[in-house]
């Protein structure tokens, strides 16, 4: 399978779990659980996984730390060995960032190891007008196909106007949204932009952790100024909140897709949002939202410890309060059984 055969997949929907970065105590990258990350989503039945986005810190890019390229191939390299027979299947999301000339660089790096897509944040550029985003945007696009980024403010990203995605939709090469504001008027301006455009081959994905169930079992119908009426749904996810516990992530999202199973899936909205505000630290505006990721596949035995390349983040006060009170909560939200019992042959 082949790139265009990923895209087709990236246009119809997958999970997509957001890598989070595996570390020495020394905070040095800790290649073997690395790896067997990357084996637990394969073998968990993720269509992708994205590298190099929030989940992965973004300080991997700081200067004396210098891990973009190498997680970047770590991931190619054990995608392609650990199931070689499927590894052409799964789609490789390379996170992009900054102002041009670093993003072009970023887009080379992945396009040159294989990746299929960069996701494209513009937090940094907060003064741009409309027109300069979208025509940063359409110069990474030349580079590799691109999935916009709607990322929510407190995390690094910005406003994105409704305008701003009816003209990000002309430019070819995108191939989807991530959308992520955590803000209801915001998601519906990506929706009805899609709606208004030409376009029906950009995939929509929700990264709304406050409604990751709600956004995929919702059609959203808008009146264009034709007078036609356009329903558009998110059909998958890219997410940190589906680094963890990702086997069980898969069977909600394919359960996403059956009417008959909207009751349930409702609750399991609810519920999936209070796990995810006391893992992503929501109270305290996500701060503890990758030590809270970390946290989770700590207790799994994926990862060693919580640490971070900066030693300053770490989970916030009463947080790990709220992460055993989901932990006992929701048992049926987690995959523990499923990671017991291969996790010996990820770390191999």
């Amino acid at each position: 399978m082949g790139r265009s055969d990923r895209l087709a997949r990236i246009r119809r929907g997958l999970v997509i779990p957001a890598h989070p970065l595996a570390l020495t105590p020394s905070r040095k990258l800790d290649e073997r659980r690395q790896r067997a990350l990357t084996r637990y989503y394969v073998d968990a039945g993720a269509g992708g996984v994205a590298i190099g986005v929030h989940t992965t810190q973004f300080a991997i890019r700081t200067r004396g730390i210098d891990l973009l390229r190498p997680v970047l191939e770590l991931a190619v390299e054990t995608i392609a060995e650990w199931k070689p027979k499927t590894a052409g299947s799964i789609a490789k999301i390379a996170g992009v960032v900054g102002r041009r000339s670093q993003a072009l660089v970023e887009a080379r790096v992945a396009a040159d190891l294989g990746y299929d897509a960069g996701l494209l944040s513009m937090g940094a550029l907060t003064e741009a007008s409309d027109l300069a985003l979208v025509e940063h945007a359409r110069a990474v696009a030349e580079v590799i196909p691109v999935m916009g980024f709607y990322l929510q403010p407190a995390v690094g990203g910005r406003v994105l106007s409704y305008r701003f995605w009816r003209r990000f939709l002309e430019i070819e090469n995108v191939v989807a949204i991530k959308v992520a504001p955590f803000n209801r008027y915001a998601t519906l301006d990506v929706c009805r932009a899609v709606a208004d455009s030409a376009r029906r081959d950009v995939a929509l994905y929700t990264g709304n952790d406050d409604n990751i169930v709600g956004d995929l079992v919702t059609p959203h119908r808008f009146m264009r100024s034709d007078g036609r009426r356009v329903t558009v749904r998110m059909t998958g996810g890219l997410l940190g909140h589906w680094a963890y516990w990702t086997r069980n992530a898969v069977r909600l999202h394919a359960d996403a897709g059956r009417i008959g199973q909207i009751g349930r899936m409702l609750r399991l909205g609810i519920e999936t949002t209070d796990a995810n505000a006391a893992i992503f630290d929501a109270v305290n505006s996500f701060h503890g939202c990758i030590p809270g990721i970390h946290e989770v596949l700590r207790r799994q035995g994926l990862l060693r410890g919580r640490w971070c390349l900066d030693p300053a983040e770490e989970l916030s006060p009463g947080q790990m309060k709220e992460i055993d009170r989901v932990w006992r909560s929701y048992p049926h939200l987690r995959d523990d059984d499923f990671v017991r019992e291969r996790l010996d042959a990820w770390m191999s």
